[in-house]
């Protein structure tokens, strides 16, 4: 500042500085005009946030005039702002349901749009472009542009409809009027163009609901790590076979029980489950090689690839989960009980889906009703959709209710492919690497071409260097000098195969099972769910119940699936699909009741060949004792399909606490401490109990201390079912070689010690006071947005996320709320709805949403039913059109 400057500074400090005794007199009113002008400013600003907030509401009263309809079209809405769509043919019924979806839902469906396409980067920038590119690696949009092109023509003629209702919301609207999130993007990364929706856009959901849950090809990539630095009697403790004599399957029903359905069917020419696995584990394995893969590809930019099994594992959960990381954790439960064991003499059916919390919730509830039914117009149904999706996936008609829970059937294997000058050796004759390009836009960079690579196997989407060569050893027991053979410009890579990369019908499947009305139409439709692999029970207004297992799951070579397999060996490859006649399926059983909860469907040599990795069957066994217990004393209700949901008795209590009851605390008075805290728990893991917390960092302080620092670092114990099992058999061993290390020699020191950590390790994250201690403060749960709830900026978080809140349950759990031990103790998993539905009565059903009908932050039903839903509450499920007008709070109507 210059000397100028500071003499007019001063100038203008005196001029406004007021004349003395008038100080305190013009301060005063100084204040009182800036206070004035903040409170203005404020105001001004809440007006318009509370305005951008608001503007992307949608209309849900009054009329609404809609171009294309064929008709009028009511929407009610009830007092959870769920809507039922009422229509007099179907293209109005669906064209209407596409109008609701973007109303409430569409920037979800855009994201998922650009998720399932390969897009992201034009949203977020360059930080997506990986992402992007190993989406478009897989190929989904393409996959499902051939089945849009296959689909008959009621079915595509209704995905028309559905588009052309989302469309007609979309008109003349700008981004911010549509979803708050597009200004938050066009903040960052400038406007958003939003595009029309397309059958194509819809159906590539369905690709991205399969890769979600895909069975078993991060269980391949673990078991090929582990088997690099593991013997042969280590694999068999820590990938142990599946209890049979304990613990329940689908068909069997009661532990070590033999299947009695005629429905059940198996091939003679296939090994059992659990003989696969033997012969996998009987494979000795060999010590790894630091080897230096050669360079995957010369010349161009082409799409990168992870280097090693690692790195893909790693790349694979770094992907969007629209529905969760894959984990064990994401499954299901449902069961159905006969009218025979019912207080209503009519059969109730339960499910409850396992996949990871999201801000919206995954599901969509709606009603969808013709006027009069009809062959043109056959629908009168209501359940769970998905926004993007026509139809309902989950939930009732006038006739019959399904649920559905993972089947988790071996439909993905990763395939080691010997590649060599831009060819793929075969046994049968090499053949060339198929190639093509695509252009990725970026959000404020210039758009990048990539170069995608194919086997007749699938998708190159990694390298194989480095230690986890050794894959190619344990696969097969070939020798590690055969691998290295060859000219030097010879490489491996992993393809991917996969049933969903192939053409399917899932998306006529859908339509089908809404409009079914008995069993036969209902397995008439499930022999088109080809993809995802689903668990399906079934009952019916006639008092029947049933399941059925559909999909397309491939008959093996020699390969079984437990490993990586030799792409050079055709006689590992695939042998075509298992006929649906073929697949499990139970109709009616003696026992009056049927239980899924990802457990084996048949024991062992009853059905053709499906899995080796299937959930370990604590949710199974809870709920199967469970509802014995129920019908043994009486009728079974809802509200006792209820209880049931919400069980969170935790799988490893019973059988731990007594053995550390027994350990000597000697002057520890920790130990001793834990041990008066455990002795009055019930082995439940109330959202309030101190027991609860502190046997949870227990749990997780045995997987860290005894078995994390065996394994190799790629696969830590993550805990859940497979853990509490394996822990299971080795508290049966005291002087095991997992419980010895440097420091203690047998179980019952390494329990000693672990107690002590686990103590420690409470206090520090709760408190010094036992008593001020819930497995709810550890155990939270935070709701977010999908796609800007991870941005990293606080501010735009608060937006959109919810919580965190407070839950009960946790993982191997019929409550699943499930948790990563390797990570920590926030919930990752969740129960995404719960119905329970009444065939004696559909207006006496029960249902609840993890969040709420609205995908729009701030709208009064964004997130209305997550308290309910963590207390296991849920609410009324109205049906017929008189219960329906009693909860109608709000009533549209559409008029062509």
């Amino acid at each position: 500042m210059t000397d100028a400057d500071s003499e007019d500074s001063n100038a203008l400090v005196a001029a406004v500085r007021p004349p003395s005794g008038a100080h305190r007199f013009v301060s005063a009113k100084v204040l009182i005009r800036i206070l004035a002008a903040v409170l203005v400013l404020v105001l001004i600003l809440t007006l318009l946030g509370v305005f951008l907030v608001r503007r992307s509401f949608p209309t849900t009263d009054g009329d609404i005039s809609l171009p294309g309809l064929n008709g009028e079209v009511s929407v009610t809405r009830d007092d959870s702002g769920v809507p039922t769509v009422e229509a007099s043919n179907s293209h109005d019924l669906f064209m209407a349901q596409g109008f609701v979806h973007a109303q409430d839902r569409f920037w979800e469906m855009d994201f998922r749009r650009h998720v399932t396409s390969g897009r992201l980067s034009e949203l977020f920038g360059e930080s997506q472009f990986s992402t992007d590119s190993f989406i478009r690696t897989l190929g989904w949009r393409k996959v499902a542009e051939k089945e849009v092109a296959a689909l008959d023509d009621k079915t595509l003629a209704y995905y028309e409809a559905y588009a052309e209702g989302v469309n007609a919301y979309l008109h003349d609207k700008s981004p911010t009027e549509v979803s708050l999130e597009y200004g938050v993007i066009g903040l960052q990364n400038g406007g958003v163009e939003i595009e029309e929706w397309t059958p194509v856009d819809s159906v590539s959901w369905l690709k991205a609901m399969a890769w979600d849950l895909r069975s078993n090809v991060e269980d391949e990539i673990d078991r090929a790590i582990s088997q690099s630095t593991l013997d042969d009697e280590q694999m068999a403790d820590i990938y142990p076979d599946y209890p049979y004599d304990t613990r329940p399957t689908i068909i069997g029903g009661n532990a070590g029980a033999k299947s009695r359905a005629a429905g059940s069917k198996g091939n003679g020419d296939s090994k059992s489950d659990k003989g696969k696995a033997d012969d996998s584990k009987a494979r000795k394995s060999k010590a790894a090689e630091d080897e230096t893969g050669d360079e995957a590809h010369a010349g161009g930019e082409v799409t990168k690839t992870p280097s090693n099994l690692g790195e893909l594992k790693q790349h694979l959960r770094s992907l969007p989960a629209l529905l969760g990381v894959n984990s064990h954790d994401i499954g299901s439960n449902s069961w159905v009980v006969s009218g025979e064991h019912t207080a209503t003499g009519a059969p109730l059916l339960a499910n409850d889906p396992h996949l990871a919390p999201a801000m919206p919730s995954v599901w969509h509830q709606i009603g969808l009703r013709c006027t009069e039914i009809t062959p043109e117009c056959p629908f009168d149904v209501s359940g769970f959709s998905f926004s993007g999706l026509p139809g309902v996936v989950i939930g009732h008609n006038q006739s019959i209710a399904w649920g559905l829970t993972n089947l988790g059937p071996d439909v993905a294997d990763l395939v080691v492919e010997k590649v060599r000058d831009g060819e793929v050796i075969r046994d049968s004759g090499d053949e060339a690497v198929t190639t093509r390009k695509e252009t990725v836009k970026i959000a404020k960079e210039e758009p990048r071409e990539i170069t995608i690579r194919s086997t007749r196997n699938g998708p190159l989407i990694s390298d194989l260097n480095g230690p986890h060569r050794s894959v190619l050893d344990a696969s097969t027991g070939a020798n590690t000098a055969d691998t290295k053979s060859g000219p030097a410009d010879e490489h491996y890579q992993l393809a991917l195969q996969w049933t969903a990369l192939e053409p399917g019908n899932t998306a006529s499947a859908i339509f089908g099972l809404n409009a079914a009305t008995n069993w036969k139409e209902f397995r008439q439709a499930a022999s088109r769910f080809d993809v995802p692999s689903q668990n399906l029970i079934y009952a019916d207004t006639a008092g029947n119940i049933g399941y059925q297992a559909p999909g397309k799951i491939p008959k093996r070579g020699k390969g079984d699936g437990m490993l990586p397999r030799h792409g050079w060996k055709t006689d590992e490859d695939w042998q075509g699909y298992i006929d649906f006649k073929d697949l499990p399926s139970l109709y009616n059983p003696d026992r009056g009741w049927i239980v899924t909860a990802n457990n084996p469907v048949t024991p062992p040599g009853e059905s053709v060949q499906l899995s080796d990795d299937f959930d370990y069957g604590d949710r199974a066994r809870r709920i199967t004792k469970l509802l014995r217990d129920t019908m043994a004393k009486g009728p079974v209700t809802t509200a006792d399909m209820s209880r049931i949901q919400g069980d969170d008795l935790n799988p490893l209590a019973l059988t731990l606490i007594p053995l550390l009851e027994d350990i000597d605390a000697g002057k520890d008075t920790d130990i001793a401490k834990a041990q008066k805290l455990l002795a009055d728990w019930d082995g439940r893991d109330d959202a309030n109990s101190a027991a609860a917390a502190y046997f949870n960092v227990l749990s997780k302080t045995i997987l860290d201390e005894v078995f994390a620092p065996k394994l190799p670092d790629a696969v830590p114990p993550a805990g859940g079912s497979r853990w509490y099992l394996i822990i299971k058999n080795q508290l049966q061993k005291p002087d095991s070689q997992w419980w010895a290390d440097d420091k203690v020699d047998n179980r019952d020191e390494a329990l000693a010690r672990a107690m002590d950590s686990a103590w420690e390790t409470t206090e520090d994250l709760l408190g010094s006071e036992p008593v001020t201690w819930r497995w709810g403060i550890l155990h939270r749960l935070t709701i977010r947005n999908a796609s800007l709830g991870e941005s990293g900026i606080k501010p735009i978080e608060r937006l959109f996320n919810r919580g965190p809140y407070e839950v009960a349950g946790g993982s191997g759990e019929v409550n699943a709320t499930g948790w990563d031990a390797s990570v920590g103790f926030e919930t990752n998993w969740v129960p995404s709805m719960r119905q329970i539905v009444d065939l004696k009565d559909f207006n006496h059903s029960q249902w609840i949403n993890l969040t709420g009908a609205s995908g729009h932050a701030f709208h009064p039903h964004y997130a209305d039913q997550t308290e309910d839903w963590a207390a296991n509450r849920t609410r009324p499920w109205p049906y017929t059109p008189d219960a329906l007008g009693r909860h109608t709070e709000d009533s549209l109507v559409l008029r062509p």
